[in-house]
């Protein structure tokens, strides 16, 4: 399942956002539920795909939009929690408190990114690899230019490729295996992986 069959699968549109994923799962995830359809299969099928893009699309679609901008200091009533978790500093005044800002487009991004991380971490520790590449190829989507998402996406596609190797599907390794490479291909430790994985298959790289 990609991130374009969970946004299907939910009745949304591509890069709906994190409100509208969770409305969405809610609704039908109560009309799917098993204890309200015990003996259908189908519903129940049904439900556990719900789930899964659900859990999917959590992962790379931010929880909260860019915090909304400060309302003046003296009629202010908004929480905190809006904002970053850097604590007011310089005390101008014992009644005066200068303000922190609201997390940045970049800020919410490098969050983004890192639970992200963690995410394709699990995915792959369990073997749900192609989980972990619909998650590492809609980050690499988000964030094109940045190199380290882009080392996790050729890694997760070589993962992936020797774990095919194992369950004899050569042809499917060997185009993994070049994904990672394409991916990737100034990063000799990972060439040097793929060279014997290619070793491996029985043909040269």
């Amino acid at each position: 399942m990609d991130i374009g069959d969970c946004y299907r699968l939910l009745g949304l549109r591509s890069g709906a956002s994190f409100a509208e994923i969770k409305a969405s799962y809610r609704r039908l995830a109560q009309q799917y539920h098993p204890d309200i359809n015990p003996d259908d299969e189908k519903s129940k099928d049904k439900f556990i795909a719900l789930t899964e893009a659900y859990k999917l699309l959590q992962t790379v679609v931010p929880p909260e939009e860019i915090a909304p901008k400060l309302q003046s200091a003296s009629n202010s009533s908004m929480s905190m929690d809006s904002y970053t978790e850097v604590k007011p500093q310089n005390q101008v005044s014992s009644n005066t408190t200068v303000m922190p800002h609201p997390p940045t487009f970049e800020d919410i991004e490098q969050r983004l990114k890192w639970k992200t991380y963690d995410q394709l971490q699990r995915f792959l520790q369990a073997r749900r690899f192609p989980q972990a590449i619909a998650l590492v190829e809609a980050l690499a989507a988000r964030l094109p230019n940045d190199l380290e998402v882009r080392q996790w996406q050729a890694i997760s596609y070589q993962i992936w490729g020797r774990a095919l190797i194992q369950e004899k599907q050569m042809p499917k390794a060997r185009i993994y295996l070049k994904k990672a490479v394409k991916t990737d291909p100034h990063n000799k430790a990972l060439l040097m992986e793929v060279q014997r994985d290619f070793e491996r298959l029985g043909i040269k790289f």
